[in-house]
This record gives C-alpha cells, sequence and structure tokens, in this order.
C-alpha cells in the first residue's frame, strides 16, 4: 500500500472530508497537504509516513480492542440497550459524581434502566482491561417555544447593543441600554430582543472590536458594563463607534468603581460576589489569570514566555488584587446582564434576550490556552466561498477537535452552553452548520477541507443545557448546507434561520413568505447582509464592486435581477413606479409578509424600523468597510416614541404574533 493510501485512510479515520462541492457545484479534492495538516490538528502524529501508517494501525487496534463506542448518546428517562464486543462487568457514574447509577455484567448487550438527563461514565472492564466511554442521556429535544413562552408564534427586535444610543453617557451601548431597549420593545409587543454576541473580547486586545472574534465565548465582554456615574467626556459623537476612547474612558472609571467595593461593599454585595466567584470556580480564576498576564505579554498567548503557557506558572505572575479585579469585572457584567434579562421579561416579553453563541474564539485567546483547552493545533476557522463572501473567508478563529473533545468529555463547550444560556430565552448559534463539519484552514498555507463533528453528540449536548436552562435555540443554518442537516436538527427542536433575501427557488427567484418553514425565525436580513434600504438601493452590489469582488457585468446583472425582487417584495409590477427608496409603505409590506408566514419566529431588524442603508457588517472584510462601528442616530427616549416601530408593533399584533394581546385576550 503505498504512502498516499495510507494518509487517505487515516484522514478518513479522524474525519477529513476526501472532497467538497462548492456553491457553483465545483468539486475540490483535499490534497494530501491539507489531510496531513488536519490529521495534525487533532493531535495525531503524520509527520512522515512511517507515523502515518503508525497511527492508522494504533487507532484501528484501539477500536478493534474497545468493549463499546467511545462516545455513547441514549434518551434520558428510558431503558436502553447497547451492544458490547466482549463480556464486561460495567457501572454508571451520574455527572460530576461518584454516584453509581446502575451497574451489572454483560455478555452481549448492556441493559442500561431509564438514566436521568446528563453526561455521564459508562466504566468498563473485561479482558482487555478497563476502559471508559462517554455516555451522554439527552432529551429528546431542546425546549420548544410553545414550551417556554406558551406561544407557537412570536416576533422581536434584532438590534447591534454597542449601537444603542448610551443613556450610561459612554461610547459604545452598555447593558444598561440594553435593558432600556428591552422595556421600549416590550411595550410594543415584541416577545424577544435579540443582540451580537456579548463574549470577553479581551482587556489586552486593544483593536478587536468584532463581537465575532471573542478571547472566550464562556465570559463576558466588560466593554458594554454600564459605569455608576457617567463620564461627561464620553458623551457619543458622530455616526461610528470610537472604541478606543471609550476604553481609555471607561476602564479606568471601573478601576475607581473596584477600589470602592474593595473599602465600602455592603455585606449583600460582598455575599454576591463571593457566591458568583464559587459558582464559576476554577474557569473564572484561570480567565483572571489569562486577562491580568495578557496585559504585560500581549494577547495572544503564543507570544508568552514558553513558562507562561501553563496556566499553573502564569498564576504566578499575578497579585490577589489583580485577580479580584477581572472576576469583578465579570461579576458587574453578569449581574447587569441578569438585571437587563428580568427588565425584558416585566416588560412582557415572552423570551426576553435573544443571545448569540458565536463560532469560536480568537486564535490565542483565552478559549485556547485554558487547562480543558481541546483546540486544533494549526488551523483556523473560516468557510469555502458561498454567497455572504465570493472569495471565501479566513475567520482567524480556533477550531476545536472532535478527537479532543471526546477527550475532555465537551467539559469546556458545555461550560460554554451554559453560561450563554444563563440569561438568554433564545439562543443563536452561529454558523450551526459546523455542528455537522467544519471548514479548517491549515495556516501552513495549504487550502481548505472540511472535517466532520460529532453531531449527534453535540446536538445532545445543546439540548441537555437548553432544557437546563430553558432556552429555545435558533441554528444560523445559512450556506453550504449538507443534505438532512435541516431535518435533524428540527427533529431535536432547533429553529432554523430564514433570511427572506437568500430564500430563493432552484431558477434563483425569490420565494414568497409563504414558502418559509414553520420552525424557523425569519427575517428580512441580518447584521451580515445588506438592511432593507440597503437592499432596495443595491449597496451591497456596490460595496462588492468597489471591492473588486465582482466585474461591471456581474454588478450589473445583479442590479437588474435585483430590480426584479424589488418588485416582488414590493407588489409593484412596473419597474418605473419602483421608489429610489423604501417607502413606510414598502417596509410595512415586508414586515406584514414575515408576520403572515408560517415561521414560529419573526424578527424586524432596528436597522431597517429607522430606515438605515449601511450594514453593520460586510463578510471578508476588517478594514475596508467600517464593520460594528455604527450607531444608531436614536437616543432611548426617541426610539420609545419612533412611530415605525409601533407601526410594526401593530403590524405584528395584527398577525397574532404580540403575545401580551393574546394573553390578555385568553
Amino acid at each position: 500500500m503505498n504512502a498516499d493510501l495510507y494518509l487517505s485512510q487515516l484522514a478518513a479515520e479522524v474525519g477529513v472530508f476526501a472532497e467538497f462541492n462548492d456553491m457553483q457545484g465545483v468539486t475540490h479534492v483535499t490534497s494530501p497537504e491539507t489531510q496531513a495538516a488536519l490529521i495534525r490538528a487533532n493531535g495525531y502524529s503524520a509527520q512522515t509516513p512511517a507515523e502515518v501508517r503508525e497511527t492508522l494501525e494504533a487507532l484501528r487496534a484501539d477500536k478493534d480492542a474497545a468493549y463499546v463506542q467511545d462516545e455513547i448518546v441514549v434518551a434520558c428517562d428510558h431503558p436502553q440497550h447497547i451492544v458490547c464486543t466482549r463480556p464486561v462487568a460495567w457501572s454508571v457514574l451520574a455527572e460530576g459524581s461518584h454516584q453509581v447509577l446502575a451497574e451489572g455484567r454483560s455478555e452481549t448487550h448492556i441493559s442500561l434502566p431509564a438514566l436521568p438527563m446528563g453526561v455521564h461514565a459508562l466504566v468498563l472492564n473485561g479482558a482487555n482491561g478497563p476502559q471508559e466511554a462517554c455516555l451522554i442521556a439527552a432529551p429528546a429535544q431542546a425546549p420548544s417555544l410553545q414550551q417556554i413562552a406558551q406561544t407557537k408564534r412570536c416576533w422581536g427586535v434584532m438590534a447591534a447593543l454597542y449601537g444603542l444610543g448610551s443613556r450610561s453617557g459612554q461610547h459604545i451601548g452598555s447593558f444598561a441600554d440594553l435593558a432600556e431597549a428591552a422595556a421600549i420593545f416590550g411595550r410594543c409587543g415584541a416577545g424577544f430582543l435579540g443582540i451580537n454576541p456579548v463574549h470577553a473580547l479581551g482587556m489586552a486586545a486593544g483593536d478587536t472590536i468584532s463581537p465575532y472574534s471573542p478571547t472566550h465565548r464562556g465570559f463576558l465582554n466588560t466593554d458594554h458594563i454600564a459605569p455608576l456615574t457617567p463620564n461627561p467626556a464620553e458623551t457619543p459623537v458622530g455616526d461610528l463607534l470610537d472604541y478606543a476612547q471609550h476604553r481609555r474612558l471607561q476602564r479606568p472609571a471601573l478601576q475607581r468603581e473596584f477600589e470602592a467595593f474593595l473599602g465600602y461593599a455592603t455585606v449583600p454585595e460582598s455575599k454576591a460576589f463571593d457566591a458568583f466567584c464559587d459558582v464559576e470556580g476554577a474557569r473564572l480564576v484561570e480567565f483572571a489569570v489569562f486577562e491580568q498576564v495578557s496585559q504585560k505579554h500581549g494577547p495572544d498567548w503564543r507570544d508568552w514566555p514558553q513558562a507562561l503557557h501553563d496556566p499553573k506558572n502564569a498564576l504566578h505572575e499575578t497579585s490577589n488584587v489583580d485577580l479580584m479585579f477581572h472576576k469583578w469585572l465579570q461579576w458587574r457584567a453578569d449581574t447587569q446582564l441578569d438585571v437587563a434579562q428580568q427588565t425584558a421579561r416585566a416588560a412582557g416579553m415572552a423570551l426576553g434576550l435573544y443571545l448569540d453563541l458565536a463560532v469560536g474564539a480568537r486564535v490565542g485567546g483565552a478559549e485556547t490556552w485554558g487547562t480543558e483547552t481541546a483546540t486544533a493545533e494549526g488551523v483556523s476557522l473560516g468557510a469555502p466561498p458561498d454567497h455572504l463572501s465570493p472569495a471565501g473567508q479566513n475567520w482567524q478563529l480556533a477550531a476545536l477537535s472532535p478527537v479532543k473533545l471526546k477527550a475532555t468529555r465537551y467539559a469546556a463547550l458545555r461550560a460554554i452552553l451554559a453560561k450563554n444560556m444563563k440569561h438568554a430565552g433564545l439562543m443563536r448559534i452561529d454558523h450551526a452548520l459546523g455542528l455537522s463539519r467544519s471548514f479548517w484552514i491549515p495556516q501552513d498555507g495549504s487550502p481548505g477541507a472540511y472535517m466532520r463533528q460529532p453531531l449527534k453528540s453535540l446536538v445532545a449536548l445543546i439540548a441537555i443545557e437548553a432544557q437546563r436552562a430553558g432556552t429555545v435555540i435558533v441554528g444560523e443554518d445559512l450556506g453550504l448546507v449538507p443534505d438532512g442537516f435541516r431535518a435533524e436538527m428540527a427533529g431535536h427542536g432547533f429553529y432554523g434561520y430564514s433570511v427572506l433575501q437568500y430564500e430563493k427557488d432552484a431558477k434563483g427567484v425569490l420565494l414568497t413568505p409563504d414558502h418559509l418553514r414553520a420552525q424557523s425565525l425569519a427575517c428580512f436580513g441580518t447584521h451580515d447582509t445588506p438592511t432593507l434600504s440597503g437592499f432596495w438601493k443595491g449597496r451591497d452590489i456596490d460595496w462588492w464592486h468597489r471591492l473588486g469582488w465582482i466585474d461591471e457585468g456581474a454588478a450589473a446583472r445583479a442590479r437588474r435581477s435585483r430590480s426584479k425582487e424589488k418588485r416582488q417584495l414590493s407588489a409593484i409590477p412596473a419597474p418605473e413606479r419602483l421608489p429610489k427608496d423604501v417607502t413606510a409603505a414598502v417596509r410595512d409590506k415586508v414586515h406584514a409578509d414575515l408576520a403572515a408566514s408560517p415561521a414560529a419566529l419573526v424578527a424586524v431588524q432596528l436597522d431597517d424600523v429607522l430606515s438605515l442603508t449601511e450594514a453593520q457588517n460586510l463578510p471578508g472584510t476588517i478594514e475596508a468597510h467600517p464593520n460594528w462601528r455604527r450607531r444608531y442616530p436614536v437616543s432611548g427616549a426617541a426610539l420609545a416614541k419612533n412611530k415605525a416601530l409601533k407601526a410594526t408593533g401593530t403590524i405584528m399584533a395584527r398577525a397574532g404574533r404580540n403575545i401580551a394581546d393574546r394573553k390578555e385576550d385568553g
């Protein structure tokens, strides 16, 4: 057998796709260089043909010697039978403890009793010695809208938290602004308020502003903390946000508040802080250590002295007060986010906050440094060319290795899921296709390829945490969707993502809203797409042409196609009668069509309510487009009086999506 054949067999064993088809149907075959890079990223030796062969033989030997699969998903609260290859003595240990839930001896089948929901350990002993398997006892589905909100239909608003008019006087929208906005939208009948991810960006990452490039998804972005006393110097000016100025003013203010807390905290405050630290435990300590050390050595731990790559050694670089400050910041952020959720629910929102889980953390960030990390080495996440970015994308985000995830029982990922659902009635999983396969790009310059992910296990873990938290799950399923993926997600109670401007038939013609999936969240656009006004004016086409992604001929064809789509959306058949910009009548028709659609959840963009033209983000750009920097041109007080917002609420109420009205009627 030649070396390339051994390599391809090992790649298949590890989960590397041999090929994939892009949006145009072109087949891309995974090169040997990429196969080797992705194998190594999972922690296996594959530098030489001899190593490849040895690794393949070892994996096959381990599989042959196993009594059961190394990872098993069963339905919780129901008896189950598991096939075993040899006679074994077995026991099931409960999640997080050594409590024995069941035990016995089996020849060919292990008969399990009904197990409680959780991630348990199946311990086995037989002729091949002791072994252990991960036993995930999961609910059949994640919570439904009916289960959590006692309704089958509702609507909400999507807004960029960073751009909200700041009642705290700071440049960047705060969690206090979030609470204010939630109250306003709730009074209009909205059932949820969706925002961008609020993951920690990192104190030392001064240039990082993208909410989708966090240092750690299990902690919060302290940029959004509202200081107790507004700083007059932070009065927002201009249409674009100045993150650097905000951080120069907000962080010293928070430092002063922390010092005041040390000296004058009340007994209830001290107890609340201590309780928070106890619950967060070692993960919070580790994150605080990273934050403090990064301020001296930089935001990427790979550039730190070798000794500091070990969290235990890095702890000696910090002081107790420094660590306490970073813990306190997380406590303040968590407390304010909780207030925002409670405010949303008090205002009548059935779900409250709709939070967003980013697809990954920055390569070299805190999430990839910890003792529980399952990071794949030498690769980053991205996407092949698609309708969002014709040049493809390298997100510079860390990939999670399926091999390492299994080895750690998904501990870090489970903690991240639980933390993000803590204050969310609804949670969006960014790029949910990554639950099935993720596109890995080797840092050695080799082309990218897809890596298979443990879909069944990941879906089960999400369902467990969602049931524990009472959170409805939305999976953003756009792009190159694998066959059967959407049906699989729907079967587990996940809601899909229906973006009206992308919903087209096989001929590329826009589908009418009555064709939208019932088990989905429907919207006209997202932070990555043109707004309704931008779509109408063809701003996305303008940007693509300006950046050289399409030539003049392609741009002209796109504009002609857009004209047809505008006529369809507006029900104005004559091209000459189309208005140059979106009118209130057109906007209301689009929202009314969404409201009348079968989709269980409907979201309207605040950008569309305010008739804004430019998008929040242009995928595939960093400096060429002012991503994540646009400020909404209204204050909270003005938003509360906005006629378009009230009109939208009326439209949704007429379609039976206003939960508060229906409860009053019932």
